[in-house]
C-alpha cells in the first residue's frame, strides 16, 4: 500500500513538472501564432483603388463622418470583405482615375464607370455591377423639350464620361456646342444658372441630385445608351483583382447584400 502510494505521488509530482513546462510552451506558441498572423497581414498586397470625389449617390463626401461614401464604396467595402483583400482608395476625380490605372499608379477603379467597345481597347472590366443610362438636363425653367431644340444651344459636359462622349457624337447634327467641367456639381450648376442650356448627365446621378432639391434641374425625354457600370483596371493588369471583384459581387448578391445596398440609395 505504502509503495502504491508513494508510485502515485511521484506520478503526480513528475505531471505537475510537465504542465509547468508544457503550458508556458503552448503560450509561446500562441503568441508566436498571433505574431505571424499579424505579419502575414502586413505583407499581404494593399491594392490602390481610384474613385470619382463627387458623383453622388456612387461616391460623395459626408461633411458629418469626413469620409467618401455612396453605393460605389458600399459595394467595394462589401466586396473586399468577402474577398479578403485589403485596399486604400482615392477619391481624386473620373479624369484623374482614369489616367492613375493607365499610368500604374492606381490598380484599379470604381466610378459609375460606363462599361463600352471603345474603353475596353484599355481597360479590363468586371461583370457590370449597376445599369444606368444617359439623359438630357436641361434647367426647371427651361423651355427644352428635344434634342432639335439644342440647335444654337450650349452643352455642359462632364470630362471623360460616356454622356459627354454621347454629346460629342450628336453635337454636328444637333449644331450645339460643348464646354467641359471637371466635375457634375459644376456642370449642374453652369445648367442652373443659364451659362449653358443642357447638360447630358447619367440618369441615376441627376435623379439623386434633382431629389436632393440641390440644384433647379429636369430631365428631358427618355433614356439614352443604357449601359452598366463596371469596377476597371489595366488591360493586361491586375486579372486576379477583377476575379475576386466578380467572385464577391456575386456572392453579396447571392446573400442580399447588394439589395440592401440599392435599398440604402432609394434603388
Amino acid at each position: 500500500m505504502k509503495r502504491v502510494l508513494s508510485l502515485l505521488l511521484v506520478a503526480a509530482m513528475i505531471f505537475s513538472l510537465n504542465s509547468c513546462v508544457f503550458l508556458p510552451h503552448i503560450m509561446v506558441s500562441e503568441e508566436r501564432e498571433k505574431e505571424e498572423k499579424e505579419e502575414k497581414e502586413e505583407k499581404s498586397e494593399k491594392y490602390i483603388i481610384y474613385s470619382d470625389n463627387s458623383f453622388a449617390p456612387f461616391e460623395y463626401f459626408d461633411v458629418e463622418s469626413g469620409e467618401y461614401v455612396g453605393l460605389d464604396m458600399d459595394i467595394l467595402k462589401a466586396v473586399a470583405k468577402d474577398q479578403g483583400f485589403r485596399y486604400e482608395i482615392y477619391n481624386e476625380g473620373f479624369d484623374a482615375a482614369i489616367g492613375a490605372v493607365q499610368s500604374g499608379q492606381a490598380d484599379a477603379m470604381i466610378a459609375g464607370m460606363t462599361i463600352n467597345e471603345k474603353r475596353k481597347e484599355t481597360f479590363d472590366f468586371s461583370d457590370g455591377y449597376f445599369e444606368d443610362g444617359t439623359i438630357l438636363v436641361v434647367n426647371e425653367a427651361s423651355t427644352i423639350t428635344t434634342l432639335e431644340d439644342l440647335r444654337g444651344k450650349s452643352v455642359a459636359a462632364k470630362k471623360g464620361t460616356t454622356s459627354t462622349k454621347y454629346a460629342e457624337s450628336i453635337k454636328e447634327e444637333y449644331g450645339f456646342t460643348i464646354e467641359y467641367f471637371e466635375d457634375s456639381p459644376a456642370m449642374h450648376n453652369a445648367v442652373m444658372n443659364g451659362w449653358n442650356d443642357a447638360c447630358f448627365e447619367d440618369f441615376s446621378v441627376i435623379g439623386w441630385t434633382i431629389k436632393s432639391k440641390e440644384f433647379s434641374l429636369k430631365v428631358v425625354g427618355d433614356v439614352l445608351n443604357p449601359g452598366y457600370y463596371g469596377f476597371a483596371v489595366k488591360k493586361g493588369k491586375n486579372a486576379e483583382l477583377v476575379e475576386m471583384f466578380n467572385r464577391g459581387l456575386a456572392n453579396i448578391k447571392e446573400s442580399g447584400e447588394y439589395d440592401r445596398i440599392l435599398r440604402k440609395y432609394g434603388y
